[in-house]
């Protein structure tokens, strides 16, 4: 397996390359230069199989000979050890047609653990064959943070500089990410800035070449690829749970950065059964507007009760882009360059109408977000959700399906990381887990700076350690 960049200028990698790699150097993202496929006998097979098992046979073709099977069953079953639930991505059903898939049993609650978890265990193993460091810089709405934190903290070939908006990530989020003293962790707050200006930040570092001259600079942030090929496998673990190969299901997904639903788009290209694909946005809505009319135009980021969503600038999307364009990466680069000059763009007819044979999308306010989240409490046995699956429930909820089509919503966090949220719509404060321990009567180390780029570069050239 070889990965290509969507703007078609950087190199071809394989895939311990593009995982150290994360964002392309020609400022594209990585995705397979072909999608593999699984028969409907290798998808049935995959009933019954433990989850590190299953992860192991989906993710198979996109390692290729960079990891022996065994191998790959090995830091599978690592990875996914610390998660509180045997199934490791339980599925609860709410009524006759819709499902949650609990995506929140990681150590940090939140579906960023699928991945992360593994994601660390990865770059142990290619730097070690290397005998090389690497200096990731992340940006994050709130999970990404936590989770890369968890899964990178206490590595002796990684550092990692974690960019959060401050004021814009829920409580739990912020000392998730501050109380782990790490040596290898740097937390930066960044003031009056939103999660799209970490995330610039973040791309332009792996752009500077003052900054990439001195370190090897790696991404957690979906823009890696091996972020969402892990989100690939619990797709195909619910999928067959509902039966397929042998019926088609629908999954709507809370989507702030596209990443998790794109990589339901990439369980429909290796050929699992999936009826449509709901993007599911709050407020902030430029994938909404996007799907319905071509209109790929950012405006100013609101904050809402579902942070991780509040974003305008979903980089994943460009994946996509890239796929419906008949692969054009010099095509491509063009559109994208006129969209990072005038933040706004018009998708091709090919784009528009090749994403509607899969997609549909749909907006959630503050109020039917707390509707989803009260006909969850009260109506389905005491099921207490987050604002994020909240707004996927009501997208779920609010379209019409063709009889026997099960409905799989993705529940992205659990329901504790948003308490005030919760409560406020159903009367209902949930608790974390006990396992988590006690957040916040830990110490806190972070850095406040302000939302300048030259400041944030000089802060990480002078705390990382050179490679």
């Amino acid at each position: 397996m070889r990965y290509v960049s969507t703007r078609g200028r950087a190199p071809t990698l394989d895939f311990a390359e593009v995982t150290l790699a994360g964002l392309a150097s020609d400022g594209g993202l990585y995705v397979p230069e072909a999608w593999p496929r699984l028969s409907p006998g290798e998808i049935a097979a995959l009933r019954g199989l433990p989850y590190p098992e299953l992860a192991a046979r989906v993710m198979r073709p996109f390692v290729g000979e960079c990891l022996a099977p065994e191998r790959l069953l090995e830091l599978t079953t690592q990875a996914y050890a610390r998660f509180a639930h045997d199934a490791v991505t339980p599925l609860t059903q709410l009524d006759q047609r819709h499902w949650l898939l609990e995506l929140f049993h990681g150590p940090t609650l939140a579906f960023k653990d699928v991945a992360l978890q593994l994601l660390g265990l990865l770059f142990d193993e290619f730097l070690e064959r290397e005998d090389s460091r690497l200096t990731v810089v992340g940006a994050t709405s709130g999970d990404t943070g936590s989770a890369a934190i968890d899964a990178l903290a206490g590595r002796d070939r990684v550092e990692i500089f974690m960019l959060h908006p401050a004021g814009r990530v829920s409580d739990v989020q912020r000392v998730q990410m501050t109380t782990v003293l790490a040596p290898n962790v740097h937390n930066i707050a960044i003031e009056g800035a939103s999660f799209d200006d970490a995330q610039a930040m973040v791309k332009r570092l792996f752009a500077d070449q003052q900054v990439t001259a001195r370190h090897r600079i790696g991404a957690v942030n979906s823009i890696n690829w091996a972020r969402l090929m892990a989100q690939v496998v619990y797709y195909f673990a619910a999928a067959v749970q509902l039966g397929a190969p042998d019926r088609k299901l629908a999954f709507s997904v809370p989507t702030g950065n596209f990443g998790d639903v794109f990589a339901g788009y990439a369980a429909a290209q290796m050929g699992l059964p999936v009826e449509r694909l709901v993007v599911a946005t709050n407020i902030n809505d430029i994938l909404h507007r996007a799907l319905v009319s071509g209109d790929y135009s950012a405006g100013e980021v609101t904050p809402t009760a579902a942070p991780s969503m509040d974003i305008q600038v979903s980089s994943n999307f460009e994946r996509l882009l890239f796929d419906l364009g008949a692969r054009d990466g010099e095509a491509l680069a063009g559109q994208m360059a006129g969209f990072e000059r005038d933040r706004a763009m018009r998708l091709t007819p090919a784009q528009l109408d090749g994403a509607g044979t899969l997609f549909t999308s749909a907006r959630a306010d503050g109020s039917q977000m707390a509707a989803a989240m009260r006909w969850a409490w009260e109506d389905c046995g005491c099921e207490a959700i987050d604002p994020h699956t909240a707004v996927g429930l009501h997208a779920a909820r609010s379209l019409d399906w063709a009889p026997g089509v099960p409905v799989v919503t993705l529940a992205t966090a659990h329901p504790g990381k948003f308490r005030d949220a919760v409560e406020r719509a159903t009367g209902f404060r949930p608790s974390l887990p006990a396992r988590v321990g006690d957040l916040f009567g830990r110490e806190e180390r972070y850095v406040t700076l302000p939302a300048d780029y030259d400041t944030i570069r000089a802060h990480i050239l002078d705390a990382a350690t050179p490679r």
